[in-house]
């Protein structure tokens, strides 16, 4: 059945914001879609949207382990089946280039075939469910400076080679869909690169459904006769009836509004039916993904912990306040059951020692949490949170629409998602609670908002800020969440009311934040932090980044941890050496400042089960499984690909070409702190004969240790660019040996040029060689 016109235009944009069109005398529903790649993400933004947090895609190309990808992905598939959702936006298959990338932690690697292979069996794994993947977001938006603006420059084979080869075995793996970016490439916005996705669509022969980013397409003709299909989200901006429209004006082609509409068709067909939940313990899967992602660099033998300590120290900000993952819009609600990491070790380890803890430094030094009871009982059964007001002008005093209690410090409301209001007209909101006063003396309010912003406390003006941005600035200031401050100083069981106040001019997306904090200095909590580890037999130093370390459109300024933990870090290692630091970052970092340390462990954003894997690796009944996916360098200086700034005209060169990542380190010379590949468990091994057999690589590995363990055995080219060509993970006992058999990857190989045998080198590591071999074409 030829569709008219009309209904084809009408397909090649969403229906709504999450929803795509249908065609029911097709057999091809309106599919739900949200966000990923962690989860489930809720498009109505909301803390009680709770889902299930996977370990961050970083955590996951940290394992080297493909099948445990494929089961993270299974798992999400079972999570979006539950919550009604047919398509999931990711994998995010960018690459982890430069070590100040913001969105890093949803990249799998620094190195292309690490993440297509990863990206791929996420794919698999997620779209064994019924549930479509949609990998993201092509191409080159491997940074978040001037995302919305920035023009990536890259040469033909380095894109090919290095940016499109993930998307490619996404593709290869049967993804349902890929999900252009907001940026530009070479000159042309990413929903208008012709020939990127002219090599998607005829090269790779891909028939899946090419869909923009929210809000990213800028032109009706253009954007079609690139060969995109889908605008998201609805209603339409530039396509939809704009796209019959150009076919009226000779623009574009009826076949081509037609092709993008059989491909929306198909893609509603292929997810639109019946689910298959996969057969999973989610709560070993979360916990053994944690552990499998662990890194574990430096071990004097302090880990894991000995029966024989009477008396750990907990130290340190990210005990009690984990990053479980970054701050974009796929934040997913995280069940309120999950443990915090200090809460986990008391729970395992508090029966056989005592654990004390201090924080050390500030836990939440950016946006503090507002620990509040609700202003009004609305017969919910909700005893924390703030009570929410909506009203629909800027009078307080009328009659608030409609009102909610919500557990949260930070509110979102996108324009027809939200049951509350309609946002892009005139409105306000107010958010009372009851606050208690932890201890006696000066108490800091913060609140900070899409429009002009007021914070009371027992009616009194605390903070004002009455900024009202330009709707089209609104994106910005959100995902920017500046706050202003105001101190109150208050006794010790003091019971106040808050009330913070926003005015919103229209707009697509409005939002709300705030938080108090309790008196202390960082002086009384360092000399508090230092004094428990000295007392204690030995430490765990919990040090990392807070949950808007990691944010859309915005990169770091360096990959150093925060001063005051790095002063911690060394006040609390010269007070006790017996001290594990577990840094809990989502990227590469200067992991120079724990170069005496007894043990550094690496945890990357773990998921919700960070706290009960944490403790199971420190006491042993599981192993760190990881290596890294990223370089560690000794100085910033040495990465290949750093500063993330667009030039005057909006141009980020991509400089270092094919010598990406440990490539780089490699052809310049220079030796890492850390390399690709690095970790060790708590067991030894031994690399045997290795030869080729059949086009395969085939090693002999032995346990040499005294307990179980895993090892990644890794093959390179042993000429530039050096690339990852194939690894291989085992699984040994005490004393065993297995062989280790690695395919090689044709992908990389097609690119190596000459026609003689192939050069590689076989090790543990990007740095350091074992064995070469040569491999016959």
């Amino acid at each position: 059945m030829t569709l008219s016109l009309a209904d084809a235009a009408r397909l090649t944009a969403g229906a709504t914001m999450w929803t795509t069109g249908a065609v029911p005398e097709r057999n091809a529903r309106s599919l739900m879609l949200a966000d990923g790649p962690m989860g489930v993400a809720s498009g109505r933004v909301d803390e009680r949207d709770v889902s299930v947090l996977t370990p961050a895609p970083v955590a996951q190309g940290a394992s080297w382990d493909l099948d445990l990808v494929a089961q993270m992905g299974a798992l999400v598939g079972n999570d979006a089946i539950t919550m009604g959702v047919d398509a999931l936006l990711a994998p995010n298959v960018n690459m982890a280039r430069s070590p100040l990338a913001g969105r890093a932690f949803e990249y799998y690697s620094e190195d292309p075939l690490l993440t297509g292979l990863c990206g791929a069996a996420w794919v698999r794994g997620i779209q064994s469910t019924g549930t479509a993947a949609v990998a993201k977001h092509f191409v080159c938006n491997d940074s978040e400076t001037q995302r919305d603006t920035m023009n990536c420059v890259v040469d033909d084979a380095t894109l090919r080679q290095v940016y499109l080869l993930p998307f490619e075995m996404a593709c290869a793996a049967g993804c349902g869909g890929i999900m252009t970016a907001y940026n530009h490439v070479n000159g042309d916005w990413c929903a208008e690169a012709s020939g990127p996705l002219a090599i998607v669509r005829d090269e790779w022969a891909y028939g899946g459904v090419l869909m923009s980013d929210f809000f990213a397409t800028h032109s009706t003709a253009a954007t079609l006769n690139a060969g995109l299909d889908l605008e998201m989200p609805g209603p339409a901006r530039f396509l939809g009836a704009k796209a019959e429209d150009a076919v009226a004006q000779g623009l574009v082609s009826a076949d081509r509004v037609q092709d993008a509409a059989e491909r929306v068709i198909r893609f509603n067909q292929r997810f639109g039916g019946a689910k298959t939940p996969a057969t999973l313990d989610s709560e070993e899967l979360l916990t053994a993904g944690a552990a499998a992602g662990f890194v574990l660099l430096r071990n004097d033998g302090l880990l894991p912990l000995a029966p024989t300590i009477r008396t750990l120290a907990v130290i340190g900000p990210n005990a009690t306040a984990p990053c479980y993952q970054g701050g974009t819009f796929a934040r997913i609600a995280v069940t309120p059951d999950a443990l915090t990491p200090l809460e986990a070790i008391t729970a395992t380890l508090g029966q056989h020692m005592a654990i004390v803890h201090e924080p050390g430094v500030d836990p939440q030094p950016r946006l503090p949490a507002m620990p509040v009871t609700p202003a009004m009982d609305l017969g919910d059964g909700c005893t924390t949170g703030l009570t929410v007001e909506y009203f629909a002008g800027h009078d307080l005093t009328a009659e608030p629409l409609s009102r909610e209690t919500r557990a949260t410090n930070s509110l979102v409301w996108f324009h027809g998602v939200h049951d509350q209001g309609r946002f892009n007209e005139t409105g306000a909101v107010r958010a009372s609670g009851w606050y208690v006063a932890a201890g006696d003396g000066a108490h800091r309010f913060y609140a900070g908002a899409t429009g002009p912003v007021v914070l009371k406390v027992d009616g009194v003006e605390v903070v004002r800020r009455d900024v009202q941005p330009a709707a089209s600035d609104i994106m910005g200031v959100l995902k920017a969440g500046d706050a202003a401050e105001g101190v109150v100083t208050l006794s010790a069981g003091q019971r106040v009311l808050v009330e913070v106040e926003l005015r919103y001019a229209p707009a697509r997306v409005q939002g709300l934040w705030y938080g108090v904090r309790a008196p202390d200095t960082p002086d009384a909590m360092l000399a508090r932090a230092i004094a428990t580890a000295a007392q204690a037999d030995a430490v765990v130093l919990m040090l990392g980044e807070t949950a808007d370390a990691s944010v859309e459109s915005k990169d770091r300024s360096d990959t150093r941890l925060d001063p005051a933990q790095l002063h911690l870090a060394q006040a609390v290692r010269a007070a006790n050496p017996r001290t594990a630091i577990v840094v809990n970052v989502g990227h590469a970092f200067d992991a120079s400042f724990a170069a005496d340390a007894a043990a550094l462990l690496v945890a990357w954003y773990p998921g919700q089960n960070f706290g009960k894997a944490l403790a199971d690796v420190l006491i042993g009944t599981r192993e760190p499984g990881g290596r890294l996916p990223m370089t560690l360098a000794t100085q910033e200086a040495d990465y290949p690909a750093y500063g993330l700034t667009p030039d005057d005209g909006g141009d980020l060169r991509y400089d270092d070409g094919l010598l990406v990542g440990y490539r780089g380190f490699k052809a310049q010379g220079k030796a890492a702190l850390f390399p690709l590949g690095a970790g060790m468990g708590y067991t030894s091994f031994a690399l045997g004969e290795a030869r080729i057999a059949d086009g395969r690589i085939v090693v002999t590995v032995t346990n040499t240790g005294t307990r179980a363990g895993s090892e990644v055995i890794q093959a390179y080219l042993a000429q530039s660019p050096y690339a990852l060509v194939g690894f291989a993970k085992l699984h040994l006992a005490p004393g065993e040996s297995a062989t280790a058999t690695i395919e090689p990857s044709p992908y990389i190989l097609r690119s190596v040029p000459g026609s003689d045998a192939v050069p590689l080198v076989i090790g543990r590591n990007a740095q350091d060689a074992a064995v070469t071999l040569r491999l016959p074409r």
